[in-house]
């Protein structure tokens, strides 16, 4: 299933790394969201078997990993997944252009190996948890959005199929890139939630007049004491 299949464009993200949490979690919302992501605690924990409990409940899944490393172990990784049926997983633009050029081929092939659909390969250009002060020390000269922008560029020159952005880069992301660089946004807040750890955020209508194509929602949903119910509010809210 591809993202122009999924019901709507929220991802609800599960951090967690209890499988029995993440499948309660998943079949709570499956029904209100395009798709639930998975990171780095879950699968650290939990592997391939754990993934394959959610993907069981036929929810479009987001593994969230956010590859870097040499082209050949990112390429490998990528190959490993053939069997989890997944529809979009992650991969850092800073790993450099044969890196994602690797990224990608294994995709295709992915997809050859499974006859479905290969799963979207998503650039990471900067964590949305970095402002300018963090990249100032990290030592990248240029503005955080001039440093967004060219990872944009390397992202798409490479043939990724669209980049994970802060809701702040999308307006510049779009009149630089054009409209077929599939955009991934988090650090989304419905209104009146708290901001926790995301310096940069926007409402998910905001976002989306921005020029998103997907929302990347978390705890406003994973938290609330109806998660059914907070999903639906969010999708009715875009229509």
């Amino acid at each position: 299933m591809h993202m122009a299949e999924l019901i709507n464009p929220i991802i609800c993200a599960i951090d967690t790394p209890e499988v029995s949490d993440a499948t309660a979690i998943a079949g709570d919302v499956r029904k209100h969201v395009g798709a639930v992501k998975l990171g780095l605690e879950f699968f650290t924990a939990n592997g391939a078997a754990g993934v394959r409990e959610i993907t069981n409940l036929g929810v479009p899944l987001f593994l969230d990993l956010k590859f870097h490393d040499i082209p050949n172990t990112v390429a490998k990784a990528i190959a490993a997944t053939a069997g989890m049926n997944m529809f979009m997983m992650t991969v850092h633009t800073t790993g450099g252009q044969a890196m994602l050029k690797a990224a990608i081929d294994a995709s295709d092939r992915v997809a050859q190996t499974t006859g479905k659909e290969r799963p979207l390969v998503i650039g990471v250009t900067l964590l949305t948890s970095l402002d300018q002060d963090d990249i100032s020390i990290l030592g990248f000269s240029s503005t955080l959005q001039d440093q967004v922008l060219r990872l944009a560029d390397l992202a798409q020159s490479a043939g990724l199929d669209g980049i994970v952005c802060s809701p702040f880069e999308i307006s510049a992301i779009r009149k630089a890139c054009g409209s077929d660089l599939k955009l991934i946004v988090p650090g989304i807040r419905p209104e009146g939630s708290a901001a926790n750890d995301q310096k940069r955020i926007l409402t998910p209508q905001e976002a989306l007049n921005r020029g998103a194509d997907y929302l990347v929602i978390g705890r406003p949903i994973t938290n609330a004491p109806d998660r059914a119910g907070a999903a639906k509010a969010i999708a009715q809210s875009l229509r």
